[in-house]
Formats: structure tokens, sequence, C-alpha cells
């Protein structure tokens, strides 16, 4: 994407979008000058944190063949972000071609790239909705023409609870979305951890995402992160740094001194 040739959907170039740094992090061309200062400041300060956003990536094409693999196929993701390759429909519905998915965001840029790219898939659309506000996402009428709450539902939520601040009650929000879940259902969460780094670090690294939409990003520890998944069984190997959960080959050991993602997916029953 260019500075100079910005597309009418551009709302504001030079405040940088959360979407947009983690397009930069995975080394994609849909960011602007803003997102690549803030997003170089993390890495500043985090040297690993595209490593992490990659390692991210590759566990939401895991969750999603696991859940699939189980049954599942409708899928609800909530803070989706930019398009980019092994979304969640691509990976679901080349495990099972009838699933139906749902992409959610508040994000202008994300919506306009969604549609635009899901403009030939039927089983797969794009509706605005902010996670702050539950009832408006599940209750969307194409949430509800799409999703039937009867039957078993994969529900993704990855690198976004950290955008949530503790006032708006983020167990709260995960408590009215796991709701309507019947059982069978699936819940798969990223979410930043600081590990033992310094506090001016944590510090440098929640700075840098003080001018995006959200206005915040809050690391939380491995007891906060956990209650999300009330409601749920935790599968093997349970809440761990994202790139150990059932990678490919062998898992490492869970490094839980070094900041990352956790990551789990929790079974409803």
């Amino acid at each position: 994407m260019s500075d100079e040739h910005q597309p009418g959907w551009v709302l504001d170039p030079d405040r940088p979008s959360v979407a947009r740094m983690y397009d930069y992090y995975l080394g994609g061309k849909d960011n602007f000058s803003a997102d690549r200062e803030a997003a170089n400041r993390v890495m500043a300060a985090i040297p690993s944190a595209r490593e992490i956003t990659r390692a991210n990536r590759g566990l939401l094409s895991r969750a999603v063949r696991m859940m699939a693999g189980l049954g599942v196929r409708q899928f609800l993701d909530i803070g989706s972000g930019l398009p980019t390759q092994e979304n969640v429909h691509q990976v679901a519905q080349r495990a099972a071609p009838d699933s139906r998915v749902i992409y959610v965001d508040n994000d202008a840029i994300v919506l306009a790239h969604a549609r635009a790219l899901l403009a030939d898939n039927p089983l797969t659309t794009v509706v605005e909705g902010d996670l702050r506000e539950p009832e408006g996402i599940i209750d969307h009428p194409d949430v509800r023409a799409r999703i039937d709450f009867d039957r078993p539902v994969g529900l993704i939520l990855l690198a976004v609870l950290h955008f949530v601040p503790d006032e708006d009650r983020p167990a709260e929000i995960m408590a009215r979305l796991r709701g309507p879940l019947a059982p069978g259902s699936h819940l798969a969460i990223s979410h930043a951890y600081a590990g033992g780094v310094s506090q001016d670090i944590e510090a440098q690294v929640r700075s840098a995402y003080d001018g995006t939409g959200p206005g915040c990003f809050i690391p939380r520890g491995v007891d906060e992160i956990r209650t999300f998944f009330e409601g749920t069984e935790l599968v093997g190997p349970g809440l761990v740094q994202v790139a150990d959960w059932r990678p490919e080959g062998e898992p490492d050991r869970s490094d839980m001194s070094q900041p990352g993602f956790l990551a789990g997916v929790g079974r409803v029953v």
C-alpha cells in the first residue's frame, strides 16, 4: 500500500492502526508509515514481536483444523484483522467445504478488505461489531442468519482481548459471548503476556499503542487470561506460549519468563 496512493476507505493514514501494525509484523504491505513507526517501537522493545505474531497466525490454522476435525462447521472470528494467508474460512472450508464463517471487526479498513475478498464466497461474510458490545455481535441479523447457536460454534478471539481495558470488564464480555454457545463449541483465545520483562519495557510497548483506535494495550498474567475460559474445559496442552500450542513438530517447553502471547482452546461442556 503506497502512502502516495491512498484508497478512499483509508480514514486517517497518520494514525497507527492495530490491524495495519499486525499486517506489518506479518510482512504484509497493507500499512502506512505511522503503522510501521509504532510497530518498530514495539519491536525495539520486544525483538521477538514479529516472531510472536507469526506464531499467532500459525495457531489460528491449527486451532481451526482441530475444531473442524471435531465436527464444528460454524466459526465466529471476532477481531479478525486484515485478511492475509490462511484465514479462518480458507482453513475451515478446506477441511469441510460446508463450513460457515463470520468475521467481526470494527475497523473500516478491515471491513473494506474483507468484503472485497469474500464477495464470491456465499458461506463467508463479514459484519461490523465491537467486542465491547457482545450482544450486538450475537444478535446481529447476519450472524443470526448464518449461525445456529443450537449447534457447536468455533468462537475465535486471537490477539484482541488485550485491547480491552479492565474497566470494560473483559471477563464479563467473554461470559456473555459464551452464554449462547451449545455444548461441543470451542473457544480459541490468544492474549499478550509480559512474562518477566521489566516495567520499562512493558511501558514502551504499551505506549506504542496509545495512538491507535483502542488506545491501549494490556498484557495480562496467566490467572487473568485463564478467567476468559471459565465455563469451558481447556484442551491439551492447556494455556501455553502460542508457539507451543499443538505445534507441527515436537513442542518446546513453554518458557513463561518470556514475553509473548499465551494461547488456549476451551471446549464448552
